[in-house]
């Protein structure tokens, strides 16, 4: 075990200057400079903060580039090399001999360079014998405070080991306590009812555990809970209103997500979902920046391409390769009813999604996705557009079992070190596989949807933020068995998080969807929310 010996800035009686030499480092039984350095990391007002650098042995002076023949300790430093064989120096062939340690390092140093003189069995003349025992005794004090610095720190280690939580996993924490105010007319829905306009004060909180038992693997769990309201059709006539974040437990604590995560060969790794599983959490979505559900946009259709809500909180595996530096490749499947063993369900009868997507990276600061999904819907349970668009495009043959091919394009170009431009585009060709009320098996819709995000990161030295994003949730443009979207809806969204501390975080923010339902007879549906977010 490594113990570091620096003689510094040591004031001798009789010398009207300081000695300074520094740099006997040497190889012993004791673990003097590692303890050092933890105490330091306790108690910086008491020891070092730096690490020192590595050390190389130094058998002659001259081999020191700063070491002059008329400097004044130039006799003490040669003794140590030539002599006793306690010099070392820095790789670059420096001594640095006017560095300044503390007391406490000293007096551990001083120790371990007596127990090396004993081991190498060098003869010590009585001069300088003398010599260090006066050092031995002027330090005496500060090695036994050392000693027992050291016994409680190893106390309080069996102790942290006894009482610990686990050796293999951490907790990880996020809460958001939030206001919202739903502004509008009438619901854009066609009742001609009001908008709900009630402000309410909600919360939704989740505990993490991260656990690997490898070091390269991972098993995520996630307990959540929360009393948000989804603040969609039932509030203000439309889904494009809802919040990223929304989440109604009644104030219980259920297991919102849980997979395993471990790599199969250097560039291969494999992701298996048990519950809650989302492609959003398993490969880029080239929107990072407002993808975490608690942490990134305010609404659900800005946090990425609806493309990635297929297969949605289900269970399944995602298989990620990387071709190159460049180029990455993810395989993924995805069966929300897997758990569920009545006809229509299961892991492959029942709700499921399969993905593709090549990921490419042309330069440091551009990224593209190209991403492919199939997805197929029961009778009773059709969900396109993830709740993210229009009633249409949501169910555009109404209940009858759909399939559904989908396509996507995302970007994300770093414009500067704290700036982000991204964009995504996604064209979905449903198809209608049974009869239903005035639809043909067979008959084919197409839903389009866009945006274009602005992340601006580190906007001041806390970490503060703010985000925008504008775009089209999605919208029926063609439909063979029933009706098409009209008009456009326009998506507005903007926040800005100033941070009180690493992880206390107040946000302001604002969502404005104007012609809501793609219907410009729809009065603008208006949403501000303030949420304070705190990670630990």
């Amino acid at each position: 075990m490594s113990a570091v010996i620096l003689l510094l800035s040591l004031t001798v009686p009789g010398q009207s200057h300081p000695l300074h030499t520094q740099g006997i480092w040497t190889s012993t039984t004791g673990d003097t400079q590692q303890v050092t350095n933890l105490l330091a990391q306790l108690e910086p007002n008491n020891l070092s903060q730096q690490q020192p650098e590595p050390l190389e042995p130094v058998n002659f002076v001259n081999e020191l580039s700063d070491i002059r023949p008329n400097d004044w300790a130039i006799q003490a430093v040669q003794n140590l090399a030539e002599r006793y064989g306690c010099l070392l120096a820095y790789p670059n062939g420096t001594y640095r001999g006017r560095q300044v340690i503390s007391r406490y390092e000293f007096a551990a140093s001083l120790n371990e360079c007596l127990e090396r003189i004993q081991e190498i069995g060098t003869t010590i003349n009585a001069e300088d014998l003398a010599r260090l025992r006066r050092l031995q005794e002027e330090f005496a004090r500060e090695l036994a405070h050392l000693n027992r610095r050291v016994d409680a720190l190893a106390v309080r280690r069996d102790q942290r080991e006894t009482n610990q939580f686990s050796t293999t996993s951490k907790l990880q924490g996020e809460t958001s306590l939030f206001f919202t105010g739903v502004m509008g007319d009438e619901k854009a829905d066609g009742s001609g009812e009001d908008v709900e306009d009630n402000s309410v004060f909600q919360y939704r909180t989740r505990l993490i555990l991260n656990t690997s038992f490898t070091g390269r693997d991972l098993l995520k769990t996630f307990l959540v809970a929360g009393n948000s309201t989804a603040l969609g059709a039932d509030v203000t006539g439309t889904n494009m209103t809802r919040l990223a974040f929304d989440l109604n437990t009644n104030n219980d604590v259920r297991l919102g997500k849980m997979f395993y995560r471990f790599p199969i060969s250097e560039n291969l790794n494999l992701n298996i979902d048990a519950v809650g599983g989302g492609f959003n959490a398993n490969m880029p979505t080239f929107n990072e920046f407002f993808t975490p559900e608690i942490t990134g946009a305010l609404s659900r259709f800005g946090r990425f391409n609806p493309i990635y809500r297929q297969g949605l909180g289900g269970a399944g595996a995602t298989l990620s390769y990387n071709l190159n530096d460049a180029t990455s490749l993810s395989l993924a499947y995805l069966a929300p009813d897997a758990g569920l063993a009545r006809s229509g369900n299961g892991l492959f009868n029942g709700r499921l999604a399969g993905l593709a997507q090549l990921g490419i990276e042309p330069t440091d600061n551009l990224r593209l996705g190209l991403t492919y999904v199939r997805s197929y819907y029961p009778g009773g349970k059709v969900s396109v557009s993830g709740e993210m668009g229009s009633r249409l495009a949501n169910q555009p043959f109404g209940q009858t079992v759909t399939s559904a091919n989908h396509l996507g394009v995302q970007t994300a170009w770093r414009v500067s070190p704290n700036l982000t431009l991204g964009s995504w585009a996604g064209l979905t060709f449903a198809q209608a596989e049974d009869y239903g009320m005035d639809v043909n098996q067979g008959d084919d819709a197409t839903i389009f949807n866009w945006a274009f995000t602005l992340a601006a990161s580190n906007l001041d030295s806390k970490g503060s933020r703010a985000g925008i994003v504008v775009g089209q949730p999605p919208k029926v443009t063609h439909n063979d068995g029933g009706d098409e979207d009209g008009d456009t809806a326009w998506h507005f969204e903007g926040f800005y998080r100033y941070q009180l501390t690493d992880g206390i975080g107040i946000e302001p923010g604002f969502l404005v969807i104007v012609n809501p339902e793609h219907n410009a007879d729809n009065s603008t549906s208006w949403l501000v929310n303030i949420r304070t977010i705190f990670l630990f």
